[in-house]
């Protein structure tokens, strides 16, 4: 009994039959072995979701990129700035990103999370992600013109931002380094609290 046992704990964790699996599945459960030792499959759990988050940080980012680009300028044609137009594209884009997140989570981070429904874990997901939001959107409002400010002597010259004016310019590159920086804060937050709260039946 105890020989089947130990067989039973080396062998690797059978995928549901809701998970996916991606080519760099196997690279970061060796990556997960050789840093958690004991505690692998946490560890892998947090590569994903951390690479996770990556994309959901490309959706964030480039959505808002796009929208500032277009319908939502963060300057007005007079100069103005306008910290209205930055709250809806960094609320659309943090939309996109939950969206994306959730389904990633949820079929390739944590597949063998199905104690609760999808809409229970939605629901769960949701909330979280809102905290994280308006932890997100207080930093953004306050920070995006300071911070553009002392970045434009920096940074003006960057591809991103070269030729634009400078009331643009400064508003668009804070903008973009708020969202960097608040992405990462709440992506800590985000993992603590899903993991033990929305996939908190995951062994």
């Amino acid at each position: 009994m105890t020989s089947q046992a130990g067989m039973t704990d080396t062998q690797p964790k059978k995928r549901t039959s809701h998970s996916i699996e991606t080519p760099i599945d196997s690279l970061i459960r060796g990556v997960a072995r050789r840093v958690g030792g004991s505690r692998a499959r946490e560890v892998e759990r947090f590569i994903k979701f951390a690479i996770v988050g990556t994309i959901g940080f490309i959706v964030d980012f480039g959505t808002m990129y796009m929208l500032q680009a277009t319908i939502l300028p963060p300057v007005s044609p007079a100069g103005e700035h306008l910290s209205l137009n930055v709250g809806i594209a960094q609320t659309i884009s943090f939309i996109a990103a939950v969206t994306s997140n959730f389904i990633w989570n949820r079929l390739w981070t944590y597949p063998d999370s199905r104690s609760s429904s999808i809409r229970r874990q939605l629901g769960k997901f949701t909330l979280v992600s809102i905290s994280g939001w308006l932890v997100r959107s207080t930093w953004m409002t306050l920070a995006y013109l300071p911070i553009g400010t002392l970045l434009y002597p920096v940074l003006s010259n960057f591809a991103l931002y070269a030729g634009l004016p400078t009331e643009e310019a400064t508003a668009k590159m804070g903008s973009h380094v708020a969202l960097f920086i608040g992405v990462f804060v709440v992506m800590i937050w985000n993992f603590f609290a899903n993991r033990y709260w929305t996939y908190g039946d995951v062994s």
